[in-house]
């Protein structure tokens, strides 16, 4: 392997993991590190299979967390009530997302000038969300309502557009909805599990046939940053999000969103 090869996934995976589970959409700043960077795999297929090392770093961190619930949950009512605001939080972006994939895949994650639209749009939305929300009357992630669930999952949707970022627009919507800026966090946490393990499952059967294999190692190299990297920011973003909110997300989104529009205009 040569340096190239090293460093170039080195540095994509360490940005999967930085960006995964904060709000910022870890999948606009891949896609606009591949476009100024020019590296697409075929198929996406190093794109894709690096989040799984993201997901794999929430199940580490939560795994004792999520056994005991699934363990009580034929017993426990409120284990129940989890389990089923989660499933049932998912089904909007499985159904939108299957029925959309051809458009996703090929229209919207081939536009950067988009992506970059969306990050300082979504930045905006983030800072105001972030002062204007209303006062928390939910705490706990795993006692959500189940119709404040299913509105979160709506809002998921909205992030089928790369650069609107998943756990930003689920974010948003626990917090308009009374959720407490950790207690939105950790729902986001819980509700990316499903979600990003069926959307990589989904896309990898979908693009089968133009997969690239041939890169293992460098796929290798983006899993295993991406993961140890996840787990880093999992463990520190609850913290962060109870003492300084969302803020400096916003901000961030904002500067890279422009950066990257400064720099389609100069390129183009």
């Amino acid at each position: 392997m040569t340096g190239d090869t090293i460093l170039l996934p080195l540095l994509l995976g360490l940005l999967e993991g930085l960006t995964e589970f904060i709000p910022v959409s870890s999948t606009g700043h891949l896609l606009l590190a591949g476009h100024f960077l020019g590296f697409e795999s075929a198929g996406r297929t190093f794109e894709v299979v690096i989040q799984l090392g993201a997901v794999l770093a929430l199940l580490t961190v939560y795994f004792g967390q999520l056994w005991g619930v699934l363990r009580a949950a034929p017993t426990d009512p409120a284990a129940r009530r989890f389990v089923w605001a989660v499933l049932i939080a998912f089904l909007p972006a499985a159904v939108i997302g299957v029925l959309a994939h051809d458009l996703i895949k090929t229209v919207l994650f081939e536009t950067p000038a988009l992506i970059a639209v969306m990050l300082v749009l979504g930045g905006v939305v983030l800072l105001f969300a972030d002062r204007m929300a209303p006062e928390p009357r939910h705490e706990d992630a795993m006692r959500l309502p189940v119709r404040t669930a299913l509105a979160i999952g709506f809002f998921q949707v909205l992030a089928m557009v790369p650069g609107v970022s998943r756990s930003g627009a689920t974010i948003v919507g626990g917090l308009s909805m009374g959720v407490g800026k950790r207690a939105a966090a950790e729902f986001s946490f819980f509700l990316s599990m499903p979600t990003m393990a069926g959307a990589v499952a989904y896309d990898l059967f979908q693009n089968r046939d133009v997969l690239d294999w041939g890169a293992l190692n460098e796929i290798a190299i983006g899993f295993v940053v991406a993961f140890v990297t996840a787990v880093v920011v999992v463990k520190w973003l609850l913290g962060y999000v109870s003492r300084h909110g969302y803020a400096l997300f916003g901000w961030w989104r904002i500067v890279i969103g422009a950066g990257a529009l400064l720099g389609i205009f100069l390129a183009g």
